[in-house]
């Protein structure tokens, strides 16, 4: 019985190691570093802090999931940087076909992600998401609560997209 145990778990640690570094999350990590550039607003609407926060969440979510060490340099293994290319407040919903009900904040950002360990993980890609408001509320009332629900979920879909190849 106990050979049977010792014989699966170096069945299974082969079997993970064989292709590069897996983490619970499903992420495939084969460098060490990453280097992070701050995302850029280049939106018509400016808010102060939608910058930081947006490169922030991006961050995080990525050093949490991987492991991998922040780094300064241009020849990291990983490289993340773009910029917010869309801020947008739309109407979602109407009711009595003349009155606005419900509205949206949309955020889109471009982003350019290098993969110095595997070139076929490089891609440019634009990331839109968005999150519905009533529209009997100001937009500064909600705003920051906005941005942090789409900024956890653009960082979700561009950890995803560089590091969970589904």
């Amino acid at each position: 019985m106990r050979k049977s145990v010792l014989f699966l778990l170096m069945i299974v640690c082969a079997s993970l190691s064989s292709c590069g570094v897996y983490s619970f999350t499903g992420a495939s990590v084969e460098g060490k570093n990453i280097n992070f550039h701050t995302f850029e607003n280049r939106a018509r609407n400016i808010v102060p802090t939608l910058s930081a926060t947006l490169t922030n969440k991006i961050r995080n979510r990525i050093l949490s999931q991987t492991g991998l060490a922040p780094v300064n340099t241009e020849d990291a293994d990983y490289d993340l940087s773009g910029y917010i290319s869309g801020y947008d407040v739309s109407v979602a919903g109407v009711q009595n076909t003349q009155t606005a009900s419900l509205n949206r904040l949309t955020i889109t950002i471009q982003v350019t992600f290098i993969n110095r360990k595997n070139k076929k993980g490089n891609f440019t890609q634009s990331f839109q998401k968005f999150a519905d408001f009533p529209a009997s509320q100001a937009l500064q009332s909600v705003e920051a609560r906005l941005i942090e629900e789409i900024g956890n979920q653009l960082a979700d879909d561009i950890f995803n997209k560089a590091f969970v190849n589904w």
